[in-house]
């Protein structure tokens, strides 16, 4: 069956072959005509499309110039983009400066009218003053008419007041020549221009003499500054304190160290003799320390100061009354036996230096400001300041009074020692100049027992004597120091003198 079923269908395959090929040949011409047309149309398209190759890669090559300056702008934007930000917040910040800078002129703004109306208010005040003022120069003028009227007539009765006191002194010398020669040995009360005063006791009536130029003793007396000494009263004891805390005593004839006393806390800047013969030191501790030299102990201190302690004396009439000046601008009154302050007094200018009166009841203090004050103890409250002089155009360094209680010698960093006459209101009846100038604040010169010579030490280790008979000229200069002389002491016996300086070192001059 397999054998006629394939020739059936080899013999449809041929026919359908040869049916294909007759519709093949029908087909040709159309195909040839077709061909032709297809073969001149691909030349023509083949040259379109080679054109068209060219125009596609002129097309890549812009498009890649595009693609460049795209990116180029695209950075150039962003760029511009940072710039615009940026510019944009500059530009906030100087709206916001803008904004701050109208505020701050609309508050000047305001400031100036203010002081516009400050100003407005100061003119018509000093217009105001300024017709005060001249109304206040009309009225000194015509008071200073009146006072050259007062003047005249108060110097008037200043010589008038000097006639009586003539009068009066040469009254005192009749009774001090009648007390001499009955050798009567006793305090005197006398009274001129009504001011009492005592007069101490003189036991001789002779001249000091002036020192010799060469020394006789040179005392190591301390370690340090040497910045206080005094003799005993009627005696040739020297005490010497320095800044080394320690108080010595010394026998002038022989030169030698007799008592030793220890026990202040600060530096020694001043010392004072009771009548008892106790030694009070001030020191820098704000604290005075009164010594027993029989016991060589301390027996009391004194506290009350709020600041360093630069003066202190004891009175020569009442055996317990003690007067001290410090740094805290006070003056301030002792009972020597209680051991305590009973008045204080203010000052506007601190005490460099002070010393009782001969009557013990007044105090004599100079002042930083320079200026010479008398106090009265007895007046109600502990004191009343009763005179007060322009003494020196710098600080007073040292004030002290004269053995017969007349007279007070003051001296200043001014270069100046001025000598002021107790019975004539202060006046100054001695002026004494010369030397380098003082080496501190608390410089202590003094006068001769017989009120002749003024004795000081400077600052490049010269101690000067003046004379007052010689009209205030220098009439010895004492060489051998070697440190600038801070104090001098003159014995009230009329024997020798002693001077100290910053090396601690001590001269005695006879």
């Amino acid at each position: 069956m397999d054998g006629p079923a394939v020739m059936a269908i080899r013999h449809a395959l041929s026919a359908l072959r040869r049916r294909h090929l007759l519709e093949e040949g029908a087909h040709i011409p159309a195909f040839s005509a077709l061909s032709r047309q297809f073969v001149t149309q691909g030349s023509e398209w083949k040259e379109k499309a080679e054109g068209l190759e060219v125009e596609l890669q002129q097309c890549y090559k812009a498009q890649a110039r595009l693609s460049e300056q795209l990116v180029v702008e695209v950075a150039e934007c962003r760029d511009a983009k940072a710039l615009l930000q940026e510019k944009e917040t500059s530009l906030n910040e100087l709206q916001k400066e803008v904004a701050e800078g109208r505020d701050e002129i609309s508050k000047l703004k305001e400031l100036l009218e203010e002081n516009r109306k400050a100003l407005d208010l100061a003119i018509s005040e000093n217009q105001e003053l300024r017709s005060q003022l001249e109304e206040e120069i009309l009225k000194a003028r015509n008071a200073e008419s009146e006072n050259k009227m007062l003047i005249d007539r108060w110097m008037m009765q200043k010589m008038q007041d000097a006639e009586r006191l003539n009068e009066a002194n040469a009254i005192y010398k009749e009774m001090m020549d009648k007390l001499k020669a009955s050798n009567m040995q006793q305090l005197v009360q006398q009274q001129v221009d009504g001011v009492v005063r005592l007069s101490e006791t003189w036991t001789s009536e002779a001249l000091t003499d002036l020192p010799s130029p060469t020394w006789k003793h040179r005392l190591q007396a301390h370690e340090g500054a040497c910045g206080s000494i005094l003799f005993e009263p009627n005696s040739d004891c020297l005490i010497t304190g320095g800044l080394d805390q320690i108080i010595r005593v010394w026998d002038t004839r022989t030169g030698t160290n007799t008592n030793t006393l220890t026990g202040c806390l600060g530096s020694i800047l001043d010392l004072a003799i009771a009548r008892d013969k106790c030694i009070i030191a001030a020191t820098s501790s704000n604290k005075m320390f009164v010594f027993d030299q029989l016991s060589r102990r301390l027996s009391h201190t004194l506290t009350g100061h709020l600041d360093k302690v630069c003066a202190v004396d004891a009175s020569k009439v009442s055996g317990k009354s003690l007067v001290s000046a410090a740094y805290d601008r006070t003056i301030r009154t002792w009972d020597l036996v209680k051991g305590y302050c009973t008045a204080t007094l203010m000052c506007h200018s601190n005490c460099n230096a002070l010393c009782y009166g001969i009557d013990g009841q007044t105090v004599f203090t100079g002042h930083v400001d320079g200026n010479l004050r008398l106090w009265d103890l007895r007046v109600s409250g502990g004191g009343k300041m009763v005179s007060e002089v322009a003494a020196h155009a710098y600080s007073v360094t040292s004030v002290s009074l004269s053995r017969g209680g007349l007279l007070v010698l003051t001296s200043g960093r001014d270069n100046v020692h001025n000598l002021f006459d107790v019975r004539a209101s202060l006046e100054v009846c001695g002026n004494f100049r010369g030397g380098s100038g003082s080496a501190t604040n608390w410089n202590r010169s003094c006068i001769s027992p017989d009120d002749n010579y003024v004795v000081a030490g400077s600052s490049d280790g010269m101690v000067h004597v003046w004379s007052r008979r010689e009209k205030g000229e220098i009439v010895s200069m004492l060489r051998g120091h070697e440190a600038s002389v801070l104090t001098c002491a003159w014995s009230d016996t009329g024997g020798p003198l002693a001077s100290a300086d910053k090396k601690g070192a001590v001269y005695l001059w006879v």
